[in-house]
């Protein structure tokens, strides 16, 4: 913690000129922040002057130490197993957590998961969560701890008592346009993982149109300094570069995630959530001493959805959180959105753009995502597609169905979704779902097979 004091507004300044705050600067406003000592309006100050002006190796370490410290550290030592987590920079229609967490966690590998809400025009895994009837993701440290020892696996959000600073500065950046920074991303991605008590972590960090990282650049220059901090607190860290110019999957929002990631573990996922699915948990489970290569895992992940252990492990865990488990084995009784309409297809060809970042805005619209941090989620709205880039459509066949309660959302929703379709004369070329790999020893590129991995297809 920091000792000294300092004047916030000096500290805003100097950020905002460009010049290097010291370690116990940052520590200030964390803290000060964190005690309800300084205010919202001169934290998103602040956030904007990072933003604006970024923050260096040294910056970036000492707000996530200061993140990380701002509550309790958990100490899962006395629980057997090393203790392997994944997170994803966030996506569009991206329900991994939901599958892979139960897939891995059924070979007895600790998945101790502090998961976040929805960010702009991205899905979060707590909404989703909190979906499925009961679910309780607000649980006590010693709550989280009892169903982590039971079950193998916890899906839970940050407490006051885990990176309180962080918890509280993330709501604050998802309203205030400064999002989108490798600093601030990895500084708030890392102190909540940090502090789970894990032994070694997967990244999902993605690109594209519907990702935060637009380029693969950008994306590589974030998956390195995760990896860096995470090797540099002594956690095993991966990172998988994925390609999030099209929604992952066919459903986006909520509940309808949820029937997704139901029919991956129970071996009727869409192959693009599948493959990527595999190997972050091949990885997972090669990391947690279940396998001897990623490959390996990635055969353990495939057949721990084909023999069940998967899905009953989801269902275990599902009812340890209060959840009704009946529910997500029965999605048909889930109650429907009230409105619901088709995006037709202009004209017929080849679908070669499904922006994903378009998508993300109209499922906003509809309801299933956050404008300011007090707004309400509904669990039924977003979107069904029914095409993927490189499908052949014609004219009038159905892209996508959108589904809201909110039927002042159905024509500005509409329009985003109508302008998230390209259709072109020509099927275009497939690219790679996964192409690169980040670890201590650098990145590798991902040798991708375009006749059996599952793709993209692009207009070039």
């Amino acid at each position: 913690m920091a000792t000294k004091s300092y004047n916030p507004v000096s500290l805003i300044a100097k950020k905002r000129d460009g010049k290097i705050l010291e370690r116990p600067e940052i520590s200030y406003l964390v803290e000060q922040y964190t005690r309800d000592k300084l205010p919202d309006y001169q934290m998103s100050a602040f956030l904007m002057a990072a933003f604006l002006n970024g923050l260096n190796e040294e910056e970036a370490s000492a707000l996530t130490h200061a993140m990380l410290h701002s509550g309790r550290v958990l100490d899962l030592s006395d629980l057997p197993g090393k203790k392997v987590d994944k997170h994803s920079t966030g996506g569009v229609g991206d329900k991994l957590s939901l599958i892979l967490a139960p897939i891995v966690a059924s070979y007895g590998i600790p998945v101790p998961m502090i998961s976040g809400r929805g960010l702009g025009h991205t899905g979060g895994t707590l909404d989703k969560l909190e979906s499925i009837p009961g679910f309780k993701v607000d649980l006590t440290l010693e709550r989280y701890r009892e169903v982590l020892s039971t079950c193998g696996m916890v899906m839970a959000g940050q407490t006051e008592e885990v990176a309180p600073a962080d918890k509280r500065m993330y709501a604050l950046r998802d309203v205030t346009a400064t999002v989108e920074s490798i600093p601030l991303i990895a500084s708030s991605i890392m102190s909540k993982k940090l502090a789970e008590g894990i032994d070694a972590l997967v990244m999902d960090v993605k690109f594209g149109s519907g990702a935060f990282m637009k380029t693969p650049e950008k994306a590589q220059q974030l998956a390195e300094t995760l990896v860096a901090i995470g090797e540099n607190f002594g956690k095993e860290t991966i990172a998988y570069l994925t390609d999030m110019n099209q929604p992952l999957g066919y459903k986006i929002g909520n509940w309808l995630e949820v029937e997704e990631a139901m029919e991956g573990l129970q071996g009727r996922g869409p192959g693009d959530v599948m493959q990527v699915t595999h190997t972050l948990a091949g990885t997972m489970i090669m990391l947690g001493g279940k396998a001897e290569t990623v490959e390996e895992g990635m055969e353990r992940s495939k057949e721990a959805v084909a023999n069940g252990q998967a899905y009953e492990k989801w269902l275990e865990v599902t009812g340890a959180q209060g959840g009704d488990a009946a529910v997500p084995g029965n999605c048909e009784s889930y109650p429907k959105a009230k409105y619901q309409f088709d995006i037709d297809a202009p004209e017929s060809g080849y679908l070669s753009v499904v922006d994903a970042y378009k998508i993300g805005v109209a499922s906003l619209e509809l309801g299933a995502g956050r404008k300011t941090k007090e707004d309400r989620v509904d669990p039924a709205a977003g979107i069904e597609l029914k095409h993927k880039a490189g499908d052949p459509v014609k004219k009038g066949e159905t892209l996508a169905v959108g589904f809201t309660n909110n039927k002042e959302a159905l024509e500005v929703a509409g329009n985003a979704m109508r302008n998230a379709f390209v259709v072109s004369r020509e099927k275009g070329e497939k690219l790679p779902m996964i192409t690169h790999r980040v670890d201590r020893a650098g990145s590798h590129k991902i040798k991708f097979n375009p006749e059996k991995d599952c793709n993209i297809n692009k207009i070039t």
